[in-house]
């Protein structure tokens, strides 16, 4: 039975099922990224990944991401080294421009095979987040059970970073969700928790908008280091510890983040589109 080739690859366990778009593009929408995503039904996904030809003269490919509810991201750190490794792979170029709603991000392929990726200036306006009303983004006017004042950042979309003494300790099953839907957010908000260790090193857990708690958040791990050099407690540059493992995040003087970390495949396969768009169950 012919079947869509997909691919599945993941960043630090941060999970993707990869389509490309750029031959035979499928009609994808909310429902269908929901049932390729079930974990029970479908491949199983944070978030499904389209590779489509760029519009920006100057990008080898664009990339959009769908959450596993369907709904769509503008930004994902994890899924850009992901596919730059592939675009690296394709081209045999190890530099890459990646097109994303967030803008045009540049990746490269190290030697040690790990991808850094210019994520972009992180911006910290209320407005830039976006807040429902003006407030000072250093620290929120917002609380919730053990979690209070969180530092907003937009990276390429928005996170709120609450710094808590201990990241294990926080039940961000219950909590994650009520503040991703808090009316302070009108496009909703990723939520990171954070605990500052010695050396400067962050540990990092992440409830991430549309997807759930995940092993690893790209743009999650860059904001939590410019929250928490804004905050004072760590330098520029700091290692964020995830779930899935660990993150190198540098805040360059002029605003941009880079993040560097590893792009793994999984593996390979084909998929009945028809099924999975929800005909034929």
């Amino acid at each position: 039975m012919a079947g869509t080739p997909f691919i599945k690859m993941h960043g630090l366990g941060n999970d993707f099922v990869v389509l490309d778009q750029r031959r035979d593009a499928l009609m994808i929408n909310a429902e269908t990224a929901r049932n390729i995503a079930d974990r029970r039904t479908g491949i199983g996904c944070d978030q499904l990944i389209l590779i489509e030809p760029p519009r920006h003269p100057s990008a080898q490919v664009s990339m959009r991401i769908l959450n596993a509810d369907g709904s769509e991201a503008e930004a994902c750190g994890n899924a850009t080294r992901c596919i730059a490794s592939l675009v690296a792979a394709e081209t045999g170029d190890n530099r890459a421009r990646i097109e994303t709603l967030a803008g045009l991000l540049e990746t490269e392929l190290l030697p040690d095979r790990n991808v850094a990726v210019d994520m972009g200036p992180a911006r910290t306006g209320w407005r830039d987040i976006p807040l429902a009303r003006e407030m000072d983004t250093d620290r929120i006017d917002l609380a919730l059970g053990p979690l209070r004042e969180p530092v907003c950042t937009n990276i390429g979309n928005p996170h709120a970073t609450f710094f808590v003494p201990d990241a294990e300790a926080i039940d961000l099953a219950a909590l994650g969700p009520r503040l991703e839907h808090h009316k302070l957010f009108p496009e909703r908000v990723n939520v990171g928790v954070a605990t500052v260790q010695e050396g400067g090193h962050i540990r990092l857990r992440v409830w991430e908008r549309g997807a759930g708690i995940t092993r690893a958040c790209g743009t999650g791990a860059c904001a939590a280091l410019v929250a928490a050099h804004r905050r004072g407690l760590t330098e520029r540059e700091a290692t964020v510890a995830l779930d899935g493992g660990t993150l190198a995040i540098r805040w360059r003087e002029d605003g941009h983040v880079i993040m560097t970390g590893p792009a793994s495949l999984a593996f390979e396969g084909s998929f009945d589109a028809a099924l999975l768009a929800g005909s034929g169950r």
